[in-house]
């Protein structure tokens, strides 16, 4: 598992494996950058996406298929790759072709989910429920703990507070710290207007700053999701940060991250 205390770490990708060409130039392009500005990088994309608005959205290609993409992704641009496994029994099979997995926020309390998670010996990635406080989050660790697994890290998207919005507690921060684990702030799906129409709204123009102040609150890692063209992509079009703008923010929040250490 990362970790590196001289620098933040990023995961960044496509919300979803669309297919090879896009996947693979998301994956080249935060390559390069986070190579040229010495950023531990793990590529994130889902190989499936089960908790869509409508029945009708796009939740994937074929499994195999998809997982293989990211498979490749791991072999051609020699990243470490990570994506969602949704329920217990995928897991075993999922970590066969990625290095991190990831629990969906609105299943971090999946005790079975969780359990299949640590026991594959992956380091987990455990994305905060909109409905958990900071504190309450470390059970969901204590659950992969229990595995003997202690590779864990807990990313923060936001707290709902009414329907329509999601709101970050930068304080949230230093408390989850004290579990001990990495603490992540997803600076995309922070910014999400859940359920506002048939697809998932977003305030996309504020990921600049979701990055600064997570930085600045002591953040150990950013995750955004990325695409080269947003407004057509396939899920979570309108918060996906647009590829060409992730190099000058990384670069402001390098700027911030020396500041304060």
């Amino acid at each position: 598992m990362i970790n590196n205390k001289n620098m933040f770490f990023l995961i960044a990708g496509p919300c979803v494996v669309e297919n090879e060409k896009i996947t693979f130039e998301v994956a080249e392009h935060l390559k390069k950058i986070t190579d040229k500005l010495g950023i531990p990088f793990i590529f994130k994309s889902s190989y499936k996406k089960a908790n869509r608005t409508k029945l009708s959205s796009f939740t994937g290609l074929e499994k195999k298929q998809a997982l293989k993409i990211l498979q490749e992704v791991k072999r051609k641009f020699n990243v470490p790759v990570l994506t969602d496994v949704h329920e217990s029994w995928e897991c075993e099979e999922v970590a066969k072709y990625v290095d991190y997995l990831q629990i969906p926020a609105f299943l971090s309390r999946q005790t079975d989910l969780l359990i299949a998670a640590g026991k594959t010996g992956k380091p987990v990635n455990i994305k905060k429920g909109q409905f958990l406080s900071p504190h309450s989050i470390k059970y969901a660790v204590e659950k992969v703990f229990s595995t003997g697994n202690k590779q864990v890290i807990i990313t923060e998207r936001g707290t709902t507070f009414g329907y329509n919005d999601l709101v970050v507690d930068f304080t949230g921060i230093p408390i989850m710290k004290k579990i001990g684990v990495p603490v992540v702030v997803d600076c995309t799906h922070s910014l999400q207007k859940p359920n506002i129409s048939e697809t998932t709204g977003g305030k996309p123009e504020f990921i600049e700053t979701m990055v600064l102040a997570s930085i600045a609150a002591g953040a150990d890692g950013i995750f955004m999701e990325t695409h080269p063209d947003p407004p057509n992509a396939l899920s979570d079009a309108a918060t996906q940060l647009q590829l060409d703008k992730v190099e000058n923010i990384l670069k402001k929040a390098i700027k911030v991250w020396n500041a304060i250490h």
